[in-house]
């Protein structure tokens, strides 16, 4: 708890002390200005971060460290204690709130302005806080359901090498005490069933239950395990449309829009539309800053053309990556056997994971070696650092494509007719997040 709320107080000052203070200048640096500071502290370092201890710890962010969840969960002290209702535990809100959040952070500039860190950032801390007081007792009703990246941390951990493992047969051999020796309760806050606990999507590595009924323990797995063993057991369309869509597909377009030609040639598109409309007044129609960027005096103005260009591209880019790399999912599912197609086709896009998850940690590193490289630091080595992720982040999809196409297809043929394609699949997914960073 001592952890936690160190971190909440950190978050608190990166969040509100920068909107108490001018703009940054041209002149002003990450050592002389708290806003620049912040967004090199949230962007540059926290978040991507955040997502590579997935990779390697699991949700040990979620459990230890998150302020979101750490307030949601002490608010759930004092709550109304009512039934979680169904609306809430609807399956579709990670995909929904990740694509909300993301694309609604490019139209008001978050990585650019303390006051659309405030709205967004601030925004959901505070409704954690009012689902914590509403619904449940003592739990992490808003981490389980309702947090904008709960999809993303939990396919992302699926990928790390550690877990809470439950042993299934210590569980039915354990007897309760019969000298009336008092056993504490297990609270665990993102309603995980412990006794059907399996992998770490759920799990946030908090360790209150390290230990109960001498089952559950901290242990090691291969890095592969999860996604190859546990995640085709059940197909989740949400997760895969997550992974094409969300991932692959708005967060490429979110980090791709700024500097592409392809932007500024359909935005010239539109305002030809617009005049031969004679709807040329709305050429120059802008909204408040919480809508659309609206710094003046920054010269950083974004109209209502800006802002639907923006959701077109990045919409045009989500739908490309899902027919594309879907579609190919799809012809490996066939090419492996024809029982079983739509679930053999959502284990394959699991597969796809870390090439998404590695794609948006570089995505992400953008802001970072941009504030580094205005503020005089030699970065060369990033090219031949994104080259090593990227290729490594390919060959591991392509890996866990094979592992999992193995256990679909029955013969050779079919084997290495699936895996082509999966190397295919995986090619373009890696060429997609390549042309973000070498214009070729």
């Amino acid at each position: 708890m001592g952890v936690q709320w160190a971190v909440i107080v950190l978050y608190a000052g990166l969040i509100i002390i920068p909107t108490l203070v001018p703009l940054p200048t041209n002149v002003d640096r990450i050592w002389n200005h708290v806003t620049i500071f912040a967004q090199f502290v949230f962007w540059g370092i926290w978040w991507p971060g955040v997502l590579l201890s997935m990779i390697l710890f699991g949700r040990i962010w979620c459990g230890v460290f998150c302020p979101e969840g750490a307030l949601s969960e002490r608010a759930s002290a004092f709550s109304l204690g009512r039934a979680v209702p169904r609306w809430i535990t609807w399956k579709g809100w990670p995909f929904v709130g990740f694509l909300g959040t993301t694309i609604y952070g490019q139209m008001i500039s978050v990585y650019q302005y303390p006051a659309a860190v405030l709205v967004i950032l601030g925004g959901s801390t505070a409704a954690a806080i009012v689902v914590g007081l509403i619904w449940g007792r003592n739990k992490r009703v808003w981490c389980r359901y309702l947090c904008p990246v709960n999809g993303v941390f939990a396919l992302v951990s699926k990928l790390a090498p550690v877990h809470f493992r439950l042993d299934r047969e210590a569980w039915e051999r354990w007897q309760k005490p019969t000298d009336g020796t008092h056993l504490p309760a297990v609270n665990c806050a993102p309603l995980v069933s412990l006794k059907t606990l399996e992998g770490n999507s759920q799990c946030h590595m908090c360790g209150r239950c390290s230990g109960f009924r001498e089952s559950i323990n901290l242990d090691s797995r291969p890095f592969n395990h999860e996604i190859v063993q546990v995640a085709g057991r059940e197909a989740k369309p949400w997760e895969t449309a997550l992974i094409l869509v969300g991932l692959l597909g708005v967060a490429g377009g979110a980090f791709r829009w700024t500097g592409s030609s392809l932007f500024i040639d359909l935005k010239l598109w539109l305002a030809e539309q617009l005049v031969n409309l004679g709807a040329d007044r709305l050429l120059d129609l802008v909204a408040p800053w919480w809508v659309l960027t609206n710094y003046p005096e920054n010269n950083d103005v974004m109209s209502v053309l800006d802002g639907v260009t923006l959701f077109s591209f990045v919409g045009i880019e989500a739908l490309l990556c899902a027919l594309i790399l879907g579609g190919g999912l799809m012809l490996a599912s066939l090419l492996a056997g024809r029982r079983r197609l739509l679930h053999r086709f959502h284990h394959l896009a699991q597969a796809l994971i870390p090439l998404a998850a590695v794609g948006v940690i570089l995505g992400l590193s953008m802001t970072t070696v941009s504030l580094l490289h205005t503020n005089g630091f030699d970065l060369a080595f990033v090219d031949a650092l994104r080259a090593i992720m990227l290729g490594g982040a390919g060959l591991w999809s392509l890996w866990l494509s094979l592992r999992i196409v193995g256990l679909h297809a029955a013969s050779w043929p079919r084997r290495l007719a699936a895996g082509s394609v999966m190397l295919l699949v995986c090619l373009l997914a890696a060429a997609n997040w390549g042309s973000l960073f070498w214009k070729i």
